[in-house]
């Protein structure tokens, strides 16, 4: 730990978009101002600190689970790889953000962000915005942007709050948070450690099952700081780092299951930056510098016992420095202009080994990109009823310049308590510096001539909400249809080299929808449904690992003063997947299962300042796979205490 916190002292800051996210009712990373969820026409999704706490929420993958259109896809629990699917498209065309900075690693193959390491004690919000979103953040955001806020010091005086939890199996959890203001300083600081045994994530159905539990543990530390010396400029500094160590199930074939496989995973993330506003805030300027470490090692050590003869010590690092400078200009109290200037300078080193069945297998990348971007918007409300958004962007990715923009519109109709949405985008994902440069010694050769990929799509939908029995927001219903077209597919090929080349497409289309219903103070109930259709345009045939079907319940019961009581139940329909039998051998593509998992988390302030919590997941021990050959963790319960003290 000591080594880490040294490395932190990287500078960083808080960028000028996160400055103003603390609005419960507004949301910043779909359109880049500060802008009520109503208005936003996408597909938006708020995962807030108190909806963290009252829902047991631990890791990543536990808040995103029920967002509609989107799908966690984990190969195991805590540790393991995590991919998110949203509306359809590939994992890597899902782009993740740090307060607006992208922290999607340079280092995997494929550019993909891997959603199953972090915890998210240091977290104050999360924003999910669905659709083609390039023409705002730029690489990566065909299937939608998920950007994560960090805490941050908004109240006068010191606040410590403290987070003590254990429980079944062999499970700890300890995170401080002190954050404030003094004069013109505003701090958070927040530290986490945890440390948990375990399940086996090798189904049980298969005859190679053995129990042995895949352990987890992680600390973490970020601090958040600003410094405002007039009123309306802010400097800011930002540094936090992870280690997580995890062990990991490898499939073979057949499936060996052994506890012989281990995982580590280091972050480093500094930013350091300054946002003012001038002309009497008709002007918000904000410019940061931000660096990124991310180190990776897998090992797998040879048992004797396995028939597949498996090792593997593979290693990845990459290095990001990102500096934008963005700013928003208020023409009217409704309309606002937006422009900025993004420049993102990657490296990689990638050193991977394994064997099997008595072959070497080894990967290399060495590599460095430099990318240029610069992007504008406009938003604006006519007749207080309609809100228009548009945003363009010009990148230049190496040899390649793609230019994106987005259309977009709210129409409310408070005559019959509706707003309607519509809205059309153009995306990209530039190819991973792999996919360029990368060599193994099979005779893959990256292919330094690829295009970006490349995305157009639409969507369009309704939310109503109506009033009854003194509740304004009684029943709320919506639902949006989209649709996104992907082109330019990077794909391997093996004739006449083995390389990537862009020769795939892919039709993505389906509905969301919610249904929320308030029938009295004390109870509130969720209700989604997701329709997906995805498809090799070409072909036809199914997307792997996306369902058609996926669904979610939750409510929020409090029968007595101080007393909350959350369940969440997720269904999974069944989809195309790479599936296993139950000898544990591959069988090539078939059907994976539906699923259903059932979560409840009860809460109890025993005070203002002092509240109690325990929390089951997977309460009925369903043995549902999310990526066929990976069974979910088992039944857990935890029980806690959090406290604040002023």
């Amino acid at each position: 730990m000591r080594r880490m916190i040294a490395a932190l002292v990287m500078v960083s800051c808080v960028p000028a978009l996160a400055d103003e996210v603390t609005i419960p009712d507004t949301v910043v990373t779909a359109t880049r101002v500060p802008t009520p969820v109503s208005e936003v026409p996408a597909g938006v999704t708020i995962i807030d600190r108190q909806t963290i706490e009252q829902h047991g929420y631990n890791t990543l993958t536990d808040a995103l689970n029920d967002v509609p259109g989107l799908r966690v896809s984990a190969s195991g629990g805590p540790g393991g790889q995590a991919s998110v699917f949203i509306r359809g498209t590939n994992s890597n065309h899902v782009l993740v953000l740090r307060d607006g900075m992208p922290i999607n690693d340079a280092a995997d193959p494929s550019g993909a962000f891997n959603f199953g390491i972090d915890t998210i004690s240091d977290i104050e919000r999360i924003e999910v915005v669905r659709g083609p979103m390039a023409a705002l953040y730029g690489s990566g955001a065909i299937g939608g942007v998920i950007n994560l806020i960090s805490r941050r010091g908004t109240e006068p005086g010191p606040h410590l709050t403290v987070d003590l939890s254990g429980g079944y199996p062999a499970q700890v959890r300890g995170a401080v948070a002190a954050t404030g203001l003094a004069g013109p300083i505003d701090y958070s600081f927040t530290a986490e450690s945890q440390a948990q045994t375990g399940f086996d994530s090798n189904p049980q159905r298969m005859t190679s099952y053995t129990g042995a539990p895949e352990g987890y543990r992680d600390r973490i530390a970020a601090l958040n700081l600003g410094y405002t010396p007039v009123d309306g400029t802010r400097f800011s500094l930002f540094l936090r780092g992870r280690e997580a160590l995890f062990s990991f199930n490898t499939l073979g074939s057949p499936t060996f299951d052994t506890a012989n496989s281990q995982g580590t995973a280091d972050s480093l993330l500094g930013r350091i930056g300054v946002q003012s506003k001038l002309f009497e805030g008709v002007w918000e300027t904000g410019v940061f510098l931000g660096h990124q470490q991310e180190d990776r090692r897998y090992l797998e050590r040879l048992v004797a016992t396995d028939p597949n003869r498996n090792a593997m010590d593979s290693r990845y690092h990459s290095q990001r420095t990102d500096v934008q400078w963005n700013n928003t200009v208020h023409i009217a109290q409704s309309t606002s202009i937006t422009f900025g200037y993004e420049h993102i300078v990657d490296n990689i080193k990638v050193r991977t080994s394994s064997n099997a069945f008595g072959f070497s297998f080894a990967q290399t990348a060495l590599a460095q990109s430099v990318s240029d971007g610069v992007h504008a918007g406009v938003q604006t409300t006519l007749w207080n009823r309609l809100t228009l958004t548009g945003q363009v962007r010009q990148d230049w990715v190496g040899i390649n310049t793609p230019f994106t923009w987005r259309l977009g519109a709210v129409l409310d109709t408070p005559e019959i308590d509706t707003r309607f949405k519509i809205a059309y985008g153009t995306s990209f994902r530039a190819p991973s510096l792999f996919d360029r440069y990368g060599v193994d010694s099979f005779g893959f050769v990256g292919n330094r001539n690829l295009r970006p990929e490349s995305a157009q799509g639409w969507e369009i939908g309704f939310t109503t909400t109506l009033p009854a029995f003194g509740q304004s927001d009684f029943l709320t219903f919506g639902t949006t249809y989209f649709n996104e077209q992907v082109n330019n597919l990077i794909v391997g090929i093996f004739f006449p080299v083995d390389t990537e080349v862009n020769i795939g497409s892919a039709h993505l289309q389906g509905f969301e929808t919610e249904i929320g219903l308030h029938p009295a103070k004390w109870l509130t109930v969720r209700l989604t449904h997701t329709y997906t259709n995805a498809a090799n345009a070409d072909t036809g045939q199914a997307l792997l690992r996306r369902p058609q079907h996926a669904g979610s319940f939750n409510a929020t019961i409090m029968p007595i003063p101080g007393l909350k009581i959350v369940p969440d139940v997720t269904y999974t329909g069944a989809f195309s997947d790479a599936v296993y039998d139950n000898g544990g051998n591959f069988q090539g593509t078939g059907t994976n299962r539906q699923g259903l998992i059932a979560n409840l988390t009860v809460t109890y302030d025993l005070t203002p300042k002092v509240q109690v919590y325990a929390a089951a997941k997977n309460l009925f021990g369903s043995r549902y796979e999310s990526v066929n050959g990976y069974q979910v963790p088992g039944t857990s319960a935890v029980a806690g205490v959090r406290f604040t003290l002023d």
